[in-house]
């Protein structure tokens, strides 16, 4: 495959799972967490961390922003709930913090 297709493919993904993560807000953060090992603050990092690599200057909210399709305190008024106690454990469990 070209480099530049596999490039767009790639982009074109990436939309589709920001998409389908600002729709389904229903599904919190420490659940992605505890059921795949990343979440949009992660995604948020790795978009971050991209933009820097490539000479762009971007802080950790502006990455946010771009993920979650809106300030992240905004989001975290509207949507997140607080984190019940299995949920806590879980991922006390799986990434050793509390």
């Amino acid at each position: 495959m070209d480099p530049s297709k596999q490039t767009e493919l790639e982009a074109a993904a990436f939309r589709a799972l920001v998409a389908h993560f600002r729709k389904r807000t229903d599904v919190q953060n420490i659940d992605l967490m505890n059921l795949s090992g990343f979440c949009r603050n992660c995604l948020s990092k790795w978009y971050r961390a991209a933009a820097e690599e490539n000479g762009i200057d971007m802080d950790y909210d502006q990455a946010r922003e771009i993920v979650y399709g809106m300030p992240y305190s905004e989001w975290k008024e509207k949507h997140q709930l607080e984190a019940t106690a299995e949920q806590k454990a879980e991922y006390a469990a799986k990434h050793g913090d509390s």
